[in-house]
């Protein structure tokens, strides 16, 4: 539940592949390490270092409600795939509620609310690290927070792989064997 990697400034009509390929390739940049990988919605490429839900299968948490069970690997996977992203909407939800000014329409010059943005990035993860109960996620829903740091080569590129795409195919069976191998027992 904190900011790794924060790019403010890029209009809302860009493509998701554009700004992603701009905070890879910027020196400072969004760094991804071999052999990891983000979670990225069906707006990206399934490509390395970058896990896309499986596109024209079921992949929002509401569709599995009510008792509907997926009925294979692919709707099995994008049902995780949409828990684990649900965190990041959550943190999101946080984060304006917790700052107003980032909830309506700035009149601020770009460059100030990009600085603004940022501060409360940095403010958001400062209150996360140093206080043992959130009570602006308390009063939203408690949430399990998760920390990993990794050294290493990183990649410095993305685009879609046939590897990439049997990877994904070869987690979300496992899963699903995973999955109905437990639900029997």
């Amino acid at each position: 539940m904190q900011f790794i990697f924060v790019l403010p400034g890029w209009e809302g009509s860009a493509s998701d592949s554009r700004v992603l390929r701009d905070a890879i390739t910027r020196p400072n940049g969004l760094k991804v390490p071999n052999g990891y990988y983000y979670l990225v919605d069906g707006g990206y490429t399934n490509g390395e270092g970058f896990l896309a839900p499986y596109r024209g299968t079921r992949n929002h948490l509401s569709e599995w409600r009510d008792g509907h069970t997926p009925s294979n690997h692919e709707e099995y996977f994008n049902m995780k795939h949409a828990s684990a992203r649900n965190v990041i909407e959550r943190c999101f939800g946080l984060i304006k509620a917790r700052w107003g000014i980032i909830r309506s329409p700035s009149f601020y010059p770009i460059k100030t609310q990009c600085q603004i943005i940022t501060a409360c990035c940095l403010l958001h993860n400062l209150i996360r690290r140093e206080m043992s109960i959130d009570p602006i996620e308390h009063e939203i829903n408690e949430l399990e927070d998760g920390e990993n740091m990794v050294e290493g080569d990183m990649l410095g590129t993305i685009g879609p792989s046939d590897q990439w795409i049997a990877k994904r195919n070869d987690m979300a069976l496992q899963m699903n064997n995973e999955w109905r191998t437990n639900r029997h027992h």
